[in-house]
């Protein structure tokens, strides 16, 4: 009777024995990160840093020589065109009084005259080809609804109303500072002699700002003796603002006006959105920050926000830019790069089944690096996995990692 039951105990570690090693020896499921398709529009970007301008900046020069008294005005405090007085400029005997001096003046009113006539045939020049752009689209929205006209051409078409528009303003904006060049040169010449041959001390120069805005900066505060042209302080309308973005030579080719922009990082709460209004037609070189000599293109930007959203930005500021250059087709389905893999020239994917990772070969379509539209070969439903080590081979068994 004990031996039967020595045999049946033997037997029975043996087996639990059995149990241990094949249970303790048999491959464990490689813990790995679980992803899955969506459906999304893919955007193609270029990415990069740039900078806000004030689109027209006006630097405010002593138009005569003389004693410039004390600014009283702070970077940031608001002028008003023909009213704001920024400076005073008493005058320096006998600077002002003799016979060479008055005749610099009128020659400087004469010189200032002459750049009104330009400015204002530039006016015209500029409303001429306004009125030739608004006729185009005018033109290109009737072709556009009756399914005549390519999505390209009507974008060039806008693009160049867009630039017709702000021409116009720059040449008008020309015009009103050479006006107020004019009034600036025969105030001089006036001041240059008086009717006695002589100028009483307490009479001054005053300079009024040429324009609507802030003062951006100061560059003579203090009272001090200067001469005709030398630069005061720096007036512009911040409402009046673009974004410049300097990219590589080889993205710009692929940038065209009329090109959705996202703008982030700019330090405030939401993504500022703004259109591509001119790639520039000549690169720079820049050396970047790891020493290498680059080619760079700027591309300026105009902003679609209204100023209430983007008001504390100022000039000179640093934002961080994407600029959509292509895009995949809508509700397509869009896949992590990083889920991606070749093999023999072909995309594969490690897609997961009851646990079991196997190998699935896929076509792709478009791809900004991060994440790429998928042709063929998945689903929405499907899951597949995300950086497969390389240790991941055909038929391994896998587990989430979370």
């Amino acid at each position: 009777m004990k031996r039967p039951k020595r045999f049946l105990l033997w037997g029975s570690m043996i087996i639990a024995g059995a149990f241990a090693l094949y249970f303790g020896f048999r491959p464990q499921p490689i813990a790995v990160d679980y992803v899955s398709p969506v459906r999304d529009q893919l955007e193609i970007t270029v990415d990069d840093d740039g900078e806000t301008r004030i689109r027209e900046k006006y630097t405010v020069s002593a138009p005569v020589t003389g004693k410039l008294l004390r600014v009283v005005l702070d970077p940031g405090d608001e002028v008003t065109q023909g009213e704001t007085e920024l400076a005073q400029i008493k005058p320096v005997d006998p600077a002002l009084l003799d016979v060479r001096s008055r005749a610099e003046a009128e020659a400087r009113v004469r010189a200032a005259q002459a750049a009104m006539q330009q400015a204002d045939a530039a006016v015209v020049r500029a409303n001429e080809t306004l009125q030739l752009a608004e006729q185009d689209l005018k033109r290109a929205d009737r072709l556009r609804a009756k399914n005549a006209l390519s999505d390209a051409d009507y974008d060039q078409v806008q693009s160049r109303h867009r630039i017709a528009v702000a021409e116009r303003r720059s040449a008008e904006f020309a015009a009103r500072v050479a006006t107020y060049e004019v009034d600036q040169a025969e105030a001089a010449l006036q001041y240059t002699a008086s009717d006695d041959g002589d100028l009483p001390d307490e009479t001054a120069f005053r300079v009024l700002s040429p324009i609507n805005g802030r003062v951006l900066n100061v560059f003579l505060e203090n009272s001090t003796v200067v001469s005709a042209g030398e630069s005061l302080m720096e007036v512009g309308d911040p409402k009046d603002m673009e974004l410049k973005i300097d990219v590589l030579s080889i993205d710009a080719v692929r940038v065209r006006p009329g090109n959705s922009v996202y703008i982030e990082h700019w330090g405030g709460d939401q993504t500022l959105r703004g259109t591509v209004r001119l790639v520039e037609p000549a690169a720079f070189l820049k050396v970047s920050a790891l020493g290498v000599e680059e080619k760079r293109v700027n591309v300026l930007i105009d902003f679609d926000d209204p100023w209430e959203v983007r008001q504390t930005l100022g000039d000179g500021f640093r934002v961080e830019a994407r600029i959509v250059i292509d895009q995949s087709a809508p509700q397509g389905l869009i896949l992590s790069s990083a889920a991606l893999f070749t093999e023999q020239d072909q995309w594969m994917v490690f897609k997961v089944l009851n646990g079991i990772a196997t190998k699935h070969l896929v076509e792709v379509g478009k791809t900004n690096g991060m994440f790429t539209e998928i042709s063929s070969g998945l689903e929405e439903q499907d899951v597949v996995i995300e950086h497969p080590p390389d240790t991941l081979t055909d038929g391994t068994k896998v587990r989430p990692i979370r």
